[in-house]
């Protein structure tokens, strides 16, 4: 295949693609899940949207540490730990949220955030794998294109058929079922996850650089802060979007059709994200950034302009397609720009960027839905999306100007 997807499976075997997504799975269903349980116990959804932020913020506090005790230590130590203790705590968390309909703020405020940053991050350390396994077996560039595209589609999937897995067990069965299966999952896939094979490329080059001391220029940090702030507007765009598609569905008459509706943008984010490693190659990587950037700015503008829910669907299913592209381009131009020694440090930041912009866009987008209806949260995301395009004209430009960063294109 042209697109590189040929080279995939011989690198890493069969199961390692199923084992992947399903060990990062738990992640994409802890935060709504916690908002569920704590909602359903206390019928308070102020505590229930506490639980959800807590979780979130310990998450983008935490990924990055874990990241960087990869990078130092190598990623099967810390994974093995990461697992054990995001297990217990996400049990004791459960247990103590289905114990009582008075539930101590401050102890679930601590829960949640423990729980959060202990999570461990399979998305950003199989990118990193990825990118290990292209350099050491100098692989076509459209080889590692294809593995970071198939890295994002599984994302968009878990981010998908988490929140729709937990919806159902809790509506089905119980609340507290959600996260128990999630505990099951990390404690059983997490493990084989880190003793993979894959991992072995990653050991003796955290042996080797735990003790060099790593030198990063202005231009680089720079490069890396458009990066993050590229991940942060994104995820705002998720955010605000779902709030206000939430909004929308309210104003519709039946607010349960909001995650429904929210469900085509992952479904068309996932597709486009897959199609990139068959872009051209002569399609820089900057450029498709700033284009997508701009297409998202352009097209977010639907959501503003729908007045019906079948409307509303091809808004959010059209306005997807740009946004499955930003987040592989995003993820390879990290791949590119950060040292090797902190590779798994910057790749988890910029998964982390999306917890933090998310949260930002559902606060800001919910504020502005009680003031000024769906439309309001809908200006949200239209605004995350013209950051992600400045973001991109801001990489362009320090690749101009920088020697250090010329390669990057």
């Amino acid at each position: 295949m042209k697109s590189g997807y040929s080279a995939l499976i011989p690198m890493v075997g069969l199961p390692y693609i199923p084992l992947s997504f399903l060990a990062r799975l738990p992640l994409a269903m802890l935060t709504i899940g916690s908002m569920t349980l704590v909602t359903a116990q206390t019928g308070s959804y102020g505590l229930g949207g506490l639980a959800a932020a807590m979780v979130g913020l310990g998450s983008a506090v935490g990924g990055p540490s874990i990241g960087y005790l990869a990078d130092r230590r190598g990623q099967r130590p810390i994974l093995l730990t990461a697992a054990v203790l995001h297990t217990i705590l996400l049990i004791s968390f459960t247990l103590f949220a289905s114990s009582s309909s008075e539930l101590s703020v401050g102890i679930l405020v601590a829960l949640c955030l423990l729980t959060g940053a202990t999570g461990p991050q399979v998305g950003p350390m199989s990118r990193v794998r990825w990118i290990a396994l292209s350099r050491t077996g100098k692989q076509k560039p459209k080889t590692l294109t294809a593995a970071l595209s198939l890295e994002s589609m599984l994302d968009e999937l878990g981010f998908v058929f988490g929140p729709v897995a937990v919806g159902l067990l809790a509506s089905l069965i119980s609340p507290v079922l959600p996260l128990y299966l999630a505990a099951a999952l990390t404690v059983v896939l997490v493990p084989l996850f880190a003793l993979h094979r894959t991992a072995r490329v990653l050991q003796a080059g955290a042996n080797s650089h735990n003790t060099d001391k790593v030198k990063i220029g202005s231009a680089q940090l720079a490069a890396i802060a458009s990066l993050v702030l590229s991940m942060i507007a994104l995820g705002t765009v998720f955010g605000s979007t779902a709030a206000g598609t939430l909004a929308f569905a309210g104003a519709q008459g039946d607010s349960n059709q909001g995650g429904l509706l929210y469900g085509a943008m992952g479904v068309s984010s996932a597709i486009a994200a897959i199609s990139v490693a068959a872009w051209p190659q002569g399609f820089s990587q900057i450029a498709r950034w700033i284009t997508c950037g701009a297409a998202l700015s352009i097209l977010s503008f639907a959501l503003h302009l729908a007045d019906s829910t079948p409307w509303m669907l091809v808004a959010l299913f059209v306005a997807g397609i740009a946004v499955g592209p930003v987040i592989v381009t995003v993820m390879t131009l990290g791949g590119e720009v950060a040292p090797p020694q902190r590779l798994s440090t910057v790749m988890t930041m910029l998964s982390a960027g999306i917890v933090v912009g998310t949260a930002i866009g559902n606060g800001l987008a919910g504020l502005l839905a009680d003031s000024m209806g769906y439309l309001g949260a809908f200006w949200v995301a239209t605004g995350g999306a013209l950051v992600i395009l400045l973001s991109g004209i801001l990489m362009k430009v320090l690749a101009t100007r920088s020697a250090a960063l010329k390669r990057i294109r």
